[in-house]
């Protein structure tokens, strides 16, 4: 994580951090790991809610722009709305990518990727951890 001096709506401690969140949550909210491939709880999920940041509630995405990409971790065309997430150069493993956090309390959710040449409305795909997102069910769709 870097140490940044910007503040977000929600601020805590890595030792608050680090008690709230199981440590593979920790290891990826706020370490900017990564979760294996097909492992994750929403990968390849097709029920209809809302996703939100599991560290601090924020609603990030939605089912309506989730899509099956195949790549082992859940995909979205799109945020829910501008501004809900942040984006910021990351060169690590060698390969310039693009990483999402969450807006709201600066953990890291994934990476977006655009070019690939889905068939989506904007042409991205903003690959994210699982264990990044918690999914509130849309109960009127069930």
């Amino acid at each position: 994580m870097d140490n940044t001096e910007e503040a977000f709506p929600v601020t805590k401690s890595e030792d608050e951090w680090r008690r709230e969140l199981t440590p593979e949550e920790y290891h990826v909210l706020r370490q900017a790991g990564t979760e294996r491939p097909y492992t994750g709880e929403y990968w390849d999920t097709h029920t209809n809610g809302v996703y939100k940041c599991r560290a601090c509630g924020a609603e990030l995405f939605t089912s309506k722009e989730k899509f099956d990409s195949h790549c082992g971790w859940p995909s979205f065309w799109a945020p829910l709305a501008e501004g809900k997430v942040r984006y910021l150069h990351d060169s690590t493993l060698g390969m310039e990518r693009i990483e999402v956090r969450c807006a709201n309390c600066n953990s890291h959710l994934g990476h977006v990727f655009e070019g690939e040449g889905y068939q989506t409305p904007t042409d991205q795909r903003y690959c994210i951890n699982s264990v990044s997102l918690t999914l509130e069910e849309d109960a009127a769709a069930s």
